[in-house]
């Protein structure tokens, strides 16, 4: 396959230009993927249109241009498996756009359009794989199960990893400790997590430590107030005492 020193060079600008406005303005349910040091591999990730079997999957594909693009059609591939009539096993697209219909002025755009539409509408008459194009027309529902099958096992998104809940509770523990790691990441060692572990039992144990500083108040107080009373008691005999001799 070509790369950018094999390309034109009014090719390689045509390229860029039509890249650029699938980044800034993509086609409904795909995505573009830019390698800016070859563009002779464009790949995209195509959403599964909804009511179909394909729905809720992502599929990456690429369109594979030669030497004399625009002049012959590029190569376009399925690089996620699926379960298509005109998807061959290798992965390999077949549709008419890629081939007699084939026009040096359609663009980018169009072709990768044209293949997601090939996900809604089937064309099991020129089938590159036999059992899905013969499933497809004799019992729709076996087709569409297998479709679904392929999907969920193939075309399932990554999932994104929520982080947020994490950081907020580690960033929590710790508030009032030496810091030299990123703010917000997660414990990665052995001595991160004891170090959490830690600072968790130190929290857990502030209301501890609070009953425990109000009880010994209490307990001052107490008997701050019965050294009074007994002051108080002594004075009283004293008092009395002086009296006594008076008399006498």
């Amino acid at each position: 396959m070509a790369s950018n020193e094999n390309l034109p060079p009014n090719v390689i600008k045509q390229l860029a230009k039509e890249l650029k406005s699938l980044d800034e303005s993509p086609p409904d349910g795909i995505k573009v993927v830019v390698n800016d040091e070859d563009f002779s591999q464009i790949c995209a990730d195509i959403e599964g249109p909804v009511g179909t079997p394909y729905e809720n999957g992502l599929f990456r594909m690429k369109l594979a241009l030669s030497h004399d693009y625009p002049h012959s059609p590029p190569k376009g591939y399925f690089m996620t498996k699926i379960f298509h009539p005109n998807v061959a096993s290798n992965g390999e697209i077949c549709v008419n756009t890629l081939k007699k219909d084939w026009n040096p002025s359609l663009g980018l755009r169009h072709v990768l359009s044209v293949v997601r539409c090939l996900l809604i509408e089937p064309f099991p008459e020129s089938a590159l794989n036999e059992q899905a194009g013969k499933m497809l027309l004799e019992n729709y529902e076996e087709y569409a199960r297998h479709a679904r099958l392929y999907t969920g096992i193939h075309a399932k998104p990554k999932p994104k990893f929520k982080t947020g809940a994490i950081s907020e509770s580690t960033t929590a523990l710790n508030v009032g400790q030496p810091n030299n790691e990123t703010p917000g990441a997660i414990p990665s060692s052995v001595a991160d997590i004891n170090r959490v572990i830690t600072a968790t039992e130190q929290i857990a144990n502030v209301p501890v430590a609070a009953a425990a500083g109000s009880a010994s108040v209490a307990t001052t107080t107490q008997k701050r107030e019965a050294g009074l009373a007994k002051v108080q008691a002594d004075k009283k005999k004293v008092d009395a005492r002086k009296k006594s001799l008076r008399r006498l």
